[in-house]
Protein backbone atom coordinates (compact mmCIF):
# COMPACT_ATOMS: atom_id res chain seq x y z
CA UNK A 1 0.00 0.00 0.00
CA UNK A 2 1.31 3.42 -0.88
CA UNK A 3 0.04 6.15 1.39
CA UNK A 4 2.04 9.29 2.11
CA UNK A 5 3.21 9.64 5.71
CA UNK A 6 2.54 12.98 7.37
CA UNK A 7 5.48 15.22 8.21
CA UNK A 8 6.89 14.48 11.68
CA UNK A 9 8.89 16.78 13.95
CA UNK A 10 10.60 14.58 16.57
CA UNK A 11 13.81 13.94 14.60
CA UNK A 12 13.00 10.24 14.26
CA UNK A 13 12.12 9.68 17.90
CA UNK A 14 8.84 8.41 16.46
CA UNK A 15 8.95 6.09 13.44
CA UNK A 16 5.93 5.31 11.29
CA UNK A 17 5.11 2.86 8.53
CA UNK A 18 2.06 1.26 6.99
CA UNK A 19 2.10 -2.50 6.67
CA UNK A 20 -0.81 -4.27 5.00
CA UNK A 21 -3.34 -1.71 6.21
CA UNK A 22 -1.93 -1.42 9.75
CA UNK A 23 -0.32 1.80 10.92
CA UNK A 24 2.81 0.91 12.88
CA UNK A 25 4.16 3.48 15.33
CA UNK A 26 7.50 2.88 17.04
CA UNK A 27 8.77 5.04 19.87
CA UNK A 28 12.49 5.25 19.10
CA UNK A 29 14.12 6.95 22.05
CA UNK A 30 15.48 3.76 23.55
CA UNK A 31 18.45 5.46 25.21
CA UNK A 32 15.85 7.19 27.46
CA UNK A 33 13.56 4.13 27.78
CA UNK A 34 11.33 5.76 25.14
CA UNK A 35 10.28 8.52 27.55
CA UNK A 36 7.99 10.99 25.82
CA UNK A 37 9.19 14.37 24.66
CA UNK A 38 6.85 17.10 23.42
CA UNK A 39 7.82 16.47 19.76
CA UNK A 40 7.03 12.77 20.24
CA UNK A 41 3.58 13.61 21.60
CA UNK A 42 3.01 15.85 18.60
CA UNK A 43 4.11 13.16 16.16
CA UNK A 44 1.88 10.46 17.64
CA UNK A 45 -1.05 12.89 17.57
CA UNK A 46 -0.29 13.82 13.96
CA UNK A 47 -0.25 10.17 12.90
CA UNK A 48 -3.48 9.27 14.68
CA UNK A 49 -5.30 12.26 13.25
CA UNK A 50 -4.01 11.51 9.76
CA UNK A 51 -5.00 7.84 9.92
CA UNK A 52 -8.23 8.16 11.88
CA UNK A 53 -10.39 8.71 8.81
CA UNK A 54 -8.19 7.00 6.20
CA UNK A 55 -10.24 4.04 4.90
CA UNK A 56 -7.15 2.08 3.88
CA UNK A 57 -5.94 2.00 7.50
CA UNK A 58 -7.66 -0.78 9.45
CA UNK A 59 -5.90 -0.41 12.78
CA UNK A 60 -2.87 0.71 14.75
CA UNK A 61 0.03 -1.04 16.45
CA UNK A 62 2.21 0.92 18.87
CA UNK A 63 5.47 -0.36 20.33
CA UNK A 64 8.73 0.84 21.85
CA UNK A 65 12.13 0.35 20.23
CA UNK A 66 14.73 -1.78 21.99
CA UNK A 67 18.41 -0.83 21.90
CA UNK A 68 21.14 -3.31 22.73
CA UNK A 69 22.67 -2.56 26.11
CA UNK A 70 19.66 -0.54 27.26
CA UNK A 71 16.69 -1.58 29.34
CA UNK A 72 13.56 -2.82 27.59
CA UNK A 73 10.72 -0.33 27.60
CA UNK A 74 7.48 0.44 25.86
CA UNK A 75 7.59 3.91 27.39
CA UNK A 76 8.95 4.90 30.80
CA UNK A 77 6.87 8.07 31.10
CA UNK A 78 7.47 11.73 30.39
CA UNK A 79 10.80 13.50 30.25
CA UNK A 80 11.07 14.52 33.91
CA UNK A 81 14.40 16.32 33.49
CA UNK A 82 12.66 18.57 30.98
CA UNK A 83 9.89 19.18 33.54
CA UNK A 84 12.47 20.21 36.14
CA UNK A 85 14.34 22.59 33.88
CA UNK A 86 11.19 24.06 32.36
CA UNK A 87 9.62 24.70 35.77
CA UNK A 88 12.70 26.52 37.01
CA UNK A 89 13.16 28.64 33.87
CA UNK A 90 9.48 29.35 33.21
CA UNK A 91 9.53 27.55 29.85
CA UNK A 92 6.02 27.76 28.36
CA UNK A 93 6.50 24.38 26.69
CA UNK A 94 5.80 22.78 30.07
CA UNK A 95 2.15 23.82 29.76
CA UNK A 96 2.10 22.69 26.14
CA UNK A 97 3.49 19.27 27.09
CA UNK A 98 0.72 18.39 29.52
CA UNK A 99 -2.14 19.94 27.53
CA UNK A 100 -1.10 18.09 24.38
CA UNK A 101 -0.30 14.85 26.19
CA UNK A 102 -3.71 14.69 27.87
CA UNK A 103 -5.46 15.54 24.59
CA UNK A 104 -3.55 12.63 23.02
CA UNK A 105 -4.59 10.31 25.85
CA UNK A 106 -8.21 11.26 25.23
CA UNK A 107 -7.82 10.76 21.47
CA UNK A 108 -6.52 7.22 22.04
CA UNK A 109 -9.36 6.26 24.39
CA UNK A 110 -11.90 7.32 21.76
CA UNK A 111 -9.97 6.23 18.68
CA UNK A 112 -12.42 4.79 16.14
CA UNK A 113 -10.11 2.05 14.85
CA UNK A 114 -8.54 -0.83 16.81
CA UNK A 115 -5.42 0.47 18.53
CA UNK A 116 -3.11 -2.23 19.88
CA UNK A 117 -0.37 -1.46 22.43
CA UNK A 118 2.66 -3.75 22.79
CA UNK A 119 3.48 -3.15 26.48
CA UNK A 120 6.84 -4.89 26.63
CA UNK A 121 9.32 -3.90 29.35
CA UNK A 122 8.87 -0.71 31.37
CA UNK A 123 5.38 0.82 31.08
CA UNK A 124 5.09 3.75 33.43
CA UNK A 125 3.49 7.18 33.61
CA UNK A 126 3.12 8.55 30.10
CA UNK A 127 3.49 5.02 28.76
CA UNK A 128 0.28 4.11 30.55
CA UNK A 129 -1.33 7.19 29.05
CA UNK A 130 -0.73 6.01 25.49
CA UNK A 131 -1.68 2.38 26.19
CA UNK A 132 -4.64 2.30 28.59
CA UNK A 133 -7.06 3.45 25.90
CA UNK A 134 -6.02 0.67 23.52
CA UNK A 135 -8.50 -1.90 22.23
CA UNK A 136 -5.94 -4.62 23.02
CA UNK A 137 -3.21 -4.07 25.64
CA UNK A 138 -0.61 -6.82 25.30
CA UNK A 139 1.83 -7.48 28.14
CA UNK A 140 4.87 -9.78 28.14
CA UNK A 141 7.04 -11.60 30.66
CA UNK A 142 9.21 -8.45 30.73
CA UNK A 143 6.42 -6.00 31.54
CA UNK A 144 7.12 -3.72 34.51
CA UNK A 145 4.03 -1.60 34.94
CA UNK A 146 3.56 1.23 37.43
CA UNK A 147 2.31 4.72 38.06
CA UNK A 148 5.24 5.81 40.28
CA UNK A 149 4.66 9.58 40.26
CA UNK A 150 4.37 9.99 44.04
CA UNK A 151 8.05 9.07 44.15
CA UNK A 152 8.81 12.49 42.63
CA UNK A 153 6.23 14.54 44.51
CA UNK A 154 3.70 14.31 41.68
CA UNK A 155 0.47 12.35 41.15
CA UNK A 156 -0.55 9.57 38.70
CA UNK A 157 -1.70 11.66 35.77
CA UNK A 158 -2.43 10.84 32.06
CA UNK A 159 -5.87 9.64 33.13
CA UNK A 160 -4.60 7.72 36.15
CA UNK A 161 -7.44 9.02 38.28
CA UNK A 162 -9.80 7.37 35.82
CA UNK A 163 -8.16 4.02 35.01
CA UNK A 164 -6.61 3.30 38.41
CA UNK A 165 -9.85 4.04 40.23
CA UNK A 166 -11.57 1.39 38.13
CA UNK A 167 -9.28 -1.41 39.33
CA UNK A 168 -10.88 -3.91 41.74
CA UNK A 169 -11.60 -2.80 45.30
CA UNK A 170 -9.01 -0.33 46.58
CA UNK A 171 -6.23 -1.49 44.29
CA UNK A 172 -6.36 1.96 42.65
CA UNK A 173 -5.45 3.70 45.89
CA UNK A 174 -2.67 1.19 46.53
CA UNK A 175 -1.09 1.52 43.08
CA UNK A 176 -1.46 5.31 43.05
CA UNK A 177 0.00 5.97 46.49
CA UNK A 178 2.74 3.34 46.48
CA UNK A 179 3.74 3.32 42.81
CA UNK A 180 3.99 -0.47 43.05
CA UNK A 181 5.53 -2.18 40.02
CA UNK A 182 3.42 -5.07 38.73
CA UNK A 183 3.94 -7.72 36.07
CA UNK A 184 1.77 -9.22 33.37
CA UNK A 185 -0.41 -11.44 35.55
CA UNK A 186 -1.40 -8.70 37.98
CA UNK A 187 -1.89 -6.16 35.18
CA UNK A 188 -4.43 -8.46 33.51
CA UNK A 189 -6.11 -9.48 36.77
CA UNK A 190 -6.54 -5.84 37.78
CA UNK A 191 -7.90 -4.65 34.42
CA UNK A 192 -4.80 -2.74 33.28
CA UNK A 193 -3.99 -5.12 30.41
CA UNK A 194 -5.95 -7.54 28.24
CA UNK A 195 -3.67 -10.19 26.78
CA UNK A 196 -0.31 -11.90 27.18
CA UNK A 197 2.31 -12.82 24.60
CA UNK A 198 5.97 -13.66 25.23
CA UNK A 199 8.36 -10.99 23.97
CA UNK A 200 9.95 -13.46 21.59
CA UNK A 201 6.64 -13.67 19.68
CA UNK A 202 6.72 -10.04 18.50
CA UNK A 203 8.55 -11.00 15.30
CA UNK A 204 5.92 -13.59 14.39
CA UNK A 205 3.12 -11.12 15.14
CA UNK A 206 4.69 -8.52 12.87
CA UNK A 207 5.21 -11.15 10.20
CA UNK A 208 1.56 -12.14 10.47
CA UNK A 209 0.55 -8.53 9.84
CA UNK A 210 2.38 -8.61 6.54
CA UNK A 211 1.01 -11.98 5.45
CA UNK A 212 -2.61 -11.96 6.61
CA UNK A 213 -5.64 -10.68 4.77
CA UNK A 214 -6.70 -7.60 6.69
CA UNK A 215 -9.72 -6.29 4.86
CA UNK A 216 -11.61 -4.97 7.89
CA UNK A 217 -10.95 -3.72 11.38
CA UNK A 218 -12.45 -6.95 12.70
CA UNK A 219 -9.82 -8.89 10.72
CA UNK A 220 -7.11 -6.96 12.55
CA UNK A 221 -8.55 -7.74 15.96
CA UNK A 222 -8.99 -11.42 15.08
CA UNK A 223 -5.38 -11.63 13.94
CA UNK A 224 -4.08 -10.15 17.20
CA UNK A 225 -6.30 -12.23 19.44
CA UNK A 226 -5.34 -15.41 17.61
CA UNK A 227 -1.71 -14.82 18.59
CA UNK A 228 -2.08 -14.30 22.36
CA UNK A 229 -1.46 -16.93 25.02
CA UNK A 230 -2.79 -17.72 28.48
CA UNK A 231 -1.80 -15.14 31.04
CA UNK A 232 0.61 -16.03 33.86
CA UNK A 233 -0.76 -16.18 37.38
CA UNK A 234 -0.88 -12.88 39.27
CA UNK A 235 1.68 -12.50 42.06
CA UNK A 236 -0.21 -10.04 44.25
CA UNK A 237 -3.64 -11.72 44.19
CA UNK A 238 -3.08 -13.00 47.71
CA UNK A 239 -2.69 -9.39 48.90
CA UNK A 240 -6.05 -8.15 47.67
CA UNK A 241 -7.74 -8.53 51.06
CA UNK A 242 -4.85 -6.70 52.76
CA UNK A 243 -4.96 -3.93 50.16
CA UNK A 244 -8.68 -3.45 50.62
CA UNK A 245 -8.43 -3.52 54.41
CA UNK A 246 -5.75 -0.83 54.63
CA UNK A 247 -6.39 1.37 51.59
CA UNK A 248 -10.12 1.79 52.22
CA UNK A 249 -9.31 4.17 55.08
CA UNK A 250 -10.52 7.77 54.86
CA UNK A 251 -7.16 9.52 54.56
CA UNK A 252 -3.45 8.94 54.17
CA UNK A 253 -2.84 9.28 57.90
CA UNK A 254 -5.46 6.61 58.56
CA UNK A 255 -4.01 4.31 55.89
CA UNK A 256 -0.56 4.65 57.46
CA UNK A 257 -1.97 4.01 60.93
CA UNK A 258 -3.71 0.88 59.67
CA UNK A 259 -0.47 -0.38 58.12
CA UNK A 260 1.42 0.48 61.29
CA UNK A 261 -0.93 -1.72 63.31
CA UNK A 262 -0.29 -4.68 61.00
CA UNK A 263 2.94 -6.44 62.03
CA UNK A 264 3.23 -8.40 58.78
CA UNK A 265 6.28 -7.75 56.57
CA UNK A 266 4.19 -6.67 53.57
CA UNK A 267 2.37 -4.01 55.59
CA UNK A 268 5.57 -2.72 57.17
CA UNK A 269 7.39 -2.55 53.83
CA UNK A 270 4.43 -0.72 52.30
CA UNK A 271 4.38 1.74 55.20
CA UNK A 272 8.09 2.48 54.84
CA UNK A 273 7.58 3.20 51.16
CA UNK A 274 4.82 5.69 51.91
CA UNK A 275 6.97 7.44 54.50
CA UNK A 276 9.54 8.26 51.82
CA UNK A 277 7.01 10.15 49.70
CA UNK A 278 5.68 13.69 49.88
CA UNK A 279 2.95 13.72 52.54
CA UNK A 280 1.15 16.53 50.73
CA UNK A 281 1.20 14.85 47.33
CA UNK A 282 0.11 11.53 48.83
CA UNK A 283 -2.95 13.34 50.16
CA UNK A 284 -3.58 15.04 46.81
CA UNK A 285 -3.23 11.70 45.04
CA UNK A 286 -5.70 9.93 47.33
CA UNK A 287 -8.24 12.71 46.73
CA UNK A 288 -7.59 12.49 42.96
CA UNK A 289 -8.30 8.76 42.82
CA UNK A 290 -11.47 9.03 44.84
CA UNK A 291 -12.78 11.95 42.81
CA UNK A 292 -11.82 10.16 39.58
CA UNK A 293 -13.93 7.16 40.53
CA UNK A 294 -17.06 9.25 39.95
CA UNK A 295 -15.89 11.08 36.83
CA UNK A 296 -15.88 10.45 33.11
CA UNK A 297 -12.52 10.44 31.35
CA UNK A 298 -12.73 13.97 29.93
CA UNK A 299 -13.61 15.56 33.27
CA UNK A 300 -10.89 13.53 34.95
CA UNK A 301 -8.29 14.76 32.46
CA UNK A 302 -9.43 18.34 33.01
CA UNK A 303 -9.04 17.83 36.76
CA UNK A 304 -5.56 16.41 36.25
CA UNK A 305 -4.62 19.35 34.04
CA UNK A 306 -5.63 21.64 36.91
CA UNK A 307 -3.53 19.55 39.29
CA UNK A 308 -0.47 19.75 37.05
CA UNK A 309 -0.68 23.52 36.79
CA UNK A 310 -1.02 23.79 40.54
CA UNK A 311 1.87 21.38 41.16
CA UNK A 312 4.18 23.81 39.39
CA UNK A 313 2.49 27.17 40.14
CA UNK A 314 1.05 27.09 43.68
CA UNK A 315 4.65 26.95 44.84
CA UNK A 316 6.70 28.14 41.87
CA UNK A 317 10.21 27.03 41.02
CA UNK A 318 12.20 25.08 43.57
CA UNK A 319 9.42 25.43 46.18
CA UNK A 320 7.31 22.94 44.20
CA UNK A 321 7.08 19.45 45.68
CA UNK A 322 7.38 18.08 42.15
CA UNK A 323 10.49 20.08 41.30
CA UNK A 324 12.06 19.00 44.58
CA UNK A 325 11.14 15.36 43.99
CA UNK A 326 12.65 15.35 40.50
CA UNK A 327 15.77 17.07 41.83
CA UNK A 328 16.29 14.38 44.44
CA UNK A 329 15.61 11.45 42.12
CA UNK A 330 16.94 12.47 38.72
CA UNK A 331 19.01 15.68 38.91
CA UNK A 332 21.17 15.69 42.05
CA UNK A 333 20.31 12.02 42.66
CA UNK A 334 20.81 12.33 46.41
CA UNK A 335 17.48 10.52 47.05
CA UNK A 336 16.90 12.87 49.97
CA UNK A 337 13.93 15.08 49.05
CA UNK A 338 13.06 17.89 51.46
CA UNK A 339 9.29 17.62 51.56
CA UNK A 340 7.16 20.49 52.83
CA UNK A 341 5.26 19.64 54.99
CA UNK A 342 7.58 16.94 56.23
CA UNK A 343 4.94 14.82 57.97
CA UNK A 344 1.43 13.67 57.17
CA UNK A 345 0.19 15.21 60.42
CA UNK A 346 1.04 18.68 59.09
CA UNK A 347 -1.04 18.34 55.92
CA UNK A 348 -4.32 20.24 56.14
CA UNK A 349 -7.53 19.85 54.14
CA UNK A 350 -7.05 23.39 52.83
CA UNK A 351 -3.61 22.55 51.42
CA UNK A 352 -5.08 19.60 49.52
CA UNK A 353 -8.16 21.51 48.36
CA UNK A 354 -6.02 24.26 46.81
CA UNK A 355 -4.63 21.78 44.27
CA UNK A 356 -8.14 21.06 42.94
CA UNK A 357 -9.07 24.69 42.30
CA UNK A 358 -8.89 25.25 38.56
CA UNK A 359 -6.70 28.18 37.52
CA UNK A 360 -8.91 28.66 34.43
CA UNK A 361 -12.56 29.52 33.94
CA UNK A 362 -14.39 26.71 32.16
CA UNK A 363 -14.51 28.56 28.83
CA UNK A 364 -10.73 29.02 28.81
CA UNK A 365 -9.62 25.62 30.09
CA UNK A 366 -6.94 24.13 27.78
CA UNK A 367 -8.91 20.86 27.61
CA UNK A 368 -12.37 22.44 27.33
CA UNK A 369 -12.97 20.77 23.95
CA UNK A 370 -12.67 17.17 25.22
CA UNK A 371 -16.06 15.49 24.91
Amino acid sequence: MTLPLPALVSNRQVLAEIRNGIGLITLDRANALNALSLPMIRDITTLLLAWRNEPKIKGMFVRGAVQEGKGVAFCAGGDIRFFHQAAITGDARLDDFFSEEYALNHLIHGFPKPYVAWMDGVVMGGGMGISQGAAVRIVTERTKMAMPETNIGFFPDVGGGWFLSRAPGHVGEYLALCGQVIGAGDAIAWGLADSYLPASRLASLLAAIGEATIATEADWLRLVRAQVEAAPAPHLASRLADIDRHFCEAGVAEIMASLQADPGPWAQETLQGLRRRSPLMLSVTLEQIRRGRGMGLADNLRMERDLVRNCFQLRPGTASETVEGIRALAVDKDHAPRWNPASIEEVTEEMVHDYFVSPWPAHAHPLRHLA
